[in-house]
């Protein structure tokens, strides 16, 4: 039976975090059939979900194209160890991290086919966030996140904030708590539009959006989807389809990772429709993929319901045959459901298990 003591530093040692949260009720109906283009997807995320994307940038670098991480350190930071972790990827660097070692593990994996090649990540497109009043991720943690990119990446196509006094959240321009304060939904009202920031760092030729939201938010079954590979993960995700791309028209597609406590059970719909994604997505025919993690307080331990960025679900989180990085894989290409996915795509997606089960949801998150 687990002790208090362990729950606690189990949660300790989750401390990067956020996570999101949509009730899904009974009604279930046909997802949309879409049209997607794979070959210039971008991927985002806060905090545990930041490192999740870079992981999840990195295994697929020759289809996803730009990386927006909001508060979150270097590619393989943890090395795949907690106590790693802890001190020199969170709130404190007794050490800093070694980036000339973590890249060479990147080097490593690319050269046994695990990351995509490397060479991709010179053209990428990288945005990165980190707040000045950040107390949960240290800004030397988020500053050699940024140090690592330059060795990889053109430097004109690297953009990063750091010069706001903004607490450890995803900042919008009007909604969430206190900018100041990092609490649950972790979502920061201080008149900056983060999402705006960044889509349009990372894809050019974006039109403002308008103040009215056509499409809606739809749930899937990531169990049936992605299989055993989705065991560490919740049993619904999100995708927010505008109504050009349910219409059938070809869409580009964004993955969205929450932070830990930031999952859909731990603060319903917050994540999922108040970050300033889904308006910017509504009015440039792009969908946005919102998978989602669980909590767990046995093996694998996950208090928090944080993205694997250290090693509780695979060896391999960090890589392609990672077990959640393949689960996302296949959760995005299950939304293809027009044209066919490209044989490589279908190589690097883990098996699909079953129909996946839809359920579209509005924006106040009830059924329709």
């Amino acid at each position: 039976m687990m002790t208090i003591n362990t729950i606690v530093k189990a949660a300790l040692a989750s401390s990067l975090c956020f996570s999101i949260a949509l009730h899904a009720q009974t009604k279930h109906e046909d997802m949309p059939k879409l049209s997607l283009d794979l070959s210039d997807v971008t991927v985002s995320g806060l905090s545990s979900g930041g490192y999740m994307a870079t992981q999840f940038q990195l295994a697929h670098s020759d289809w996803v194209k730009g990386v927006g991480v909001l508060a979150a350190g270097p590619y393989f930071c943890a090395k795949g160890d907690i106590t790693t972790a802890l001190a020199q990827c969170v709130n404190k660097t007794d050490t800093q991290p070694d980036l000339t070692a973590l890249n060479e593990q990147a080097a490593q994996y690319a050269k046994a086919g695990k990351l995509a090649d490397l060479d991709n990540m010179k053209d990428a497109k990288v945005w990165l966030f980190h707040g000045k009043r950040d107390v949960r991720i240290a800004s030397e943690v988020s500053d050699a996140l940024f140090e690592q990119y330059t060795m990889w990446t053109d430097t004109q196509n690297i953009k990063y904030v750091n010069d706001m006094s903004i607490a450890h959240l995803f900042p919008t321009k009007t909604n969430g708590t206190d900018c100041m304060t990092s609490e649950s939904p972790f979502i920061g009202n201080c008149d900056y539009d983060a999402a705006g920031d960044m889509l349009n760092h990372l894809i050019e030729g974006l039109t403002a959006p308008d103040d009215v939201l056509s499409g809606s938010l739809h749930t899937i079954n990531q169990q049936d989807i992605a299989g055993s590979s989705a065991k560490t993960l919740a049993s619904e995700g999100f995708v927010y389809i505008p109504q050009s791309c349910a219409s059938g028209e070809s869409c580009r597609a964004h993955i969205s990772f929450h932070g830990c406590n930031q999952y859909a059970d731990a603060v319903d719909d917050a994540y999922t429709s108040q970050t300033g994604l889904n308006d910017w997505a509504d009015d440039n025919n792009m969908i946005v993929l919102y998978p989602q993690t669980k909590k767990s307080l046995f093996m694998p331990l996950n208090p928090q319901g944080c993205w694997d960025w250290w090693g509780y679900a695979s060896k391999d989180y960090a890589n392609r045959d990672g077990d959640q990085i393949k689960a996302v894989n296949a959760l995005l290409l299950s939304l293809n459901t027009l044209p066919s996915p490209s044989p490589q795509q279908v190589n690097q997606a883990a098996p699909q298990e079953e129909a996946q089960q839809i359920e579209p949801m509005n924006q106040d998150g009830n059924n329709e």
